[in-house]
């Protein structure tokens, strides 16, 4: 992603970019060889920047983003010596949402700063988590979503049922988590999903201006509405984490799942057997 000039890199971690500009912090995460999939090693850096933008008083304003092409391809399915495998080698997802996913998401949805995801491409699986536990969310015109996890046999995580739910309902949310399918960003739109579309020209100055706008706005009333809001939509929110977690060790084990990466894995079409 071509950043603003009037960005300057804070901080340059193994996958992430901490950039700052006045009162605003841009977290972007820079894995884009691999469209920015979310292993232990983003997790670690994610939380590290999260940790600079939550306590420095000087940043009123936060915004997450992609570099190159992608925002998140979701959780990184060829990740070596992944540190939350169990015993027999197979990713204990249940252990890794709790210690590696959830403090960055939980940590960005209750921040008491204005967070704004810029989701300049593709957003799929716990990559829609990432976006939409954001306040505001706008998108690249050519992005899109898509709750891959039913396409490998998982079922949708990062808090993404909870979150759908408050934005589009239960309908559309069914939809997205069942299907499996893209959401192109103008239907997101037109969903109530996000906030806002803007051509591929047009998106990073707008993204910038929304941003300074929030930075240089009325910081600890935004922090109020924000806990308002969170007490009525999300008053349930680690209760629905706890049965995402659970339920997605649960699918982890499995023979739909192991089919369902192998598949993945060599390009071609699962076939699922219900067990």
């Amino acid at each position: 992603m071509q950043l603003m000039s009037n960005y300057e890199l804070q901080h340059g971690y193994d996958t992430v970019n901490l950039w700052r500009s006045e009162g605003v912090g841009k977290i972007e995460l820079a894995r884009p060889d691999s469209l920015n999939s979310w292993g232990a090693s983003l997790s670690a850096d994610l939380w590290s920047a999260f940790e600079t933008v939550r306590d420095d008083e000087g940043i009123r304003a936060v915004v997450v983003t992609g570099a190159g092409r992608a925002f998140c391809s979701g959780a990184d399915l060829k990740e070596e010596n992944d540190p939350f495998a169990d015993e027999h080698g197979r990713p204990d997802l249940e252990r890794k949402l709790h210690a590696s996913y959830h403090p960055v998401l939980t940590g960005l949805r209750r921040l008491p700063k204005p967070v704004l995801a810029a989701v300049n491409g593709p957003a799929v699986g716990v990559g829609v988590s990432l976006a939409l536990s954001a306040d505001l969310v706008y998108a690249r015109q050519s992005a899109y979503f898509l709750l891959a996890f039913v396409n490998i046999g998982l079922v949708p995580d990062g808090g993404a049922s909870a979150l759908l739910c408050a934005r589009v309902g239960f309908t559309r949310a069914c939809e997205l988590a069942m299907l499996g399918e893209r959401l192109p960003a103008e239907r997101a739109l037109d969903w109530g999903m996000i906030n806002g579309v803007f051509s591929d020209d047009e998106f990073e100055p707008a993204i910038d201006a929304l941003a300074h706008r929030l930075a240089a706005g009325p910081t600890r009333s935004y922090a109020g509405s924000k806990a308002q809001l969170n007490a009525w939509a999300f008053k349930e929110h680690d209760n629905q984490l706890a049965l995402e977690a659970a339920l997605q060790k649960e699918m982890s084990e499995s023979a739909d799942f192991m089919e369902g990466v192998l598949a993945f894995i060599e390009k071609r079409s699962a076939n699922f057997s219900g067990r």
